[in-house]
């Protein structure tokens, strides 16, 4: 699918804004938490074409290297490799952990869907919290790697996890695009060729395992609806049973997630509640 025209222009454009930011934030650079993913792969890159120092991270919660840990970290070495100011980190939080399984047994409980997502939230948190140490450490911008789908779609993302970051580069862009971008940066091929997967899971379940939908379908139902917002059961009559099914996932995620996807709601109290005279202290 294609949807940039001018892809060079898109990249410039993201990397002159991550320069103008962090400068603004009067920040030395950036830190990124790498997965061997597309996303990850490409916001890295930008950083690192910045020019500004950019710290890699790939944090580790076992001992195991899957293959989209050695995917991520290849490219954080061919990143080194090819910039001058980007430096690798490879964390264990193994005992950090278990340590926290200990102190909240709520989240080693026996296996369940609801024990399994506390736990790899708490993972996804863990790894936020490493990634902020180090960006605190060296004055550095904590770096978000989420799409415009999981992030204004179908909110798939851990909030106050991956969700937890200082500025998200590719949160306008769909799926698709940021493949396309991907392909532009020359980003190995067995990363463009890799099953999307947040990493969190030890059965390296990918996202299509866990939304029940690919990112091409949910592009889909995105577009429809935005272009549809009141769409009514006849505009919908003549589609195929998987493409209703796509669009029931998509509602009922944006739905349940809605709470990631909006800024945080603040609730108002007028002067004349809280008993100040309005007139006198305009």
């Amino acid at each position: 699918m294609k949807n940039v025209k001018n892809v060079k222009n898109v990249v410039n454009h993201i990397i002159n804004e991550l320069t103008a930011y962090c400068k603004n934030a009067e920040k030395k650079g950036f830190v990124i938490g790498v997965s061997g993913g597309i996303d990850s792969a490409v916001v890295s890159k930008l950083c690192a074409m910045t020019g500004l120092p950019t710290l890699g991270c790939l944090i580790k919660i076992n001992d195991k290297m899957s293959n989209s840990d050695v995917l991520a970290w290849n490219h954080l070495k061919h990143l080194q490799a090819n910039f001058s100011k980007v430096y690798l980190l490879k964390k264990y939080l193994t005992n950090t952990l278990i340590t926290l399984k200990d102190d909240l047994p709520l989240i080693n409980k026996t296996k369940n869907s609801s024990a399994d997502i506390l736990l790899v939230n708490t993972i996804s948190r863990l790894r936020m919290l490493a990634l902020y140490a180090y960006a605190g450490n060296d004055n550095l911008l904590v770096v978000g790697t989420g799409n415009k789908v999981e992030d204004f779609g179908v909110g798939f993302f851990t909030k106050y996890g991956d969700g937890g970051v200082d500025i998200s580069p590719i949160a306008d862009l769909l799926k698709s695009e940021v493949y396309e971008i991907g392909k532009f940066l020359d980003i190995h091929e067995d990363i463009i060729n890799a099953k999307p997967t947040d990493g969190l899971w030890e059965d390296g379940r990918t996202d299509e395992d866990q939304i029940g939908a690919t990112y091409e379908e949910l592009e889909w139902a995105m577009r429809f609806i935005e272009n549809n917002r009141y769409y009514s059961h006849e505009d919908i009559k003549n589609f195929t049973d998987r493409r209703i099914k796509v669009l029931h996932i998509f509602n009922t995620l944006h739905q349940k997630n809605k709470h990631k996807i909006i800024s945080i709601p603040i609730i108002k109290i007028s002067k004349k509640l809280k008993g100040y005279d309005e007139k006198i202290s305009r």
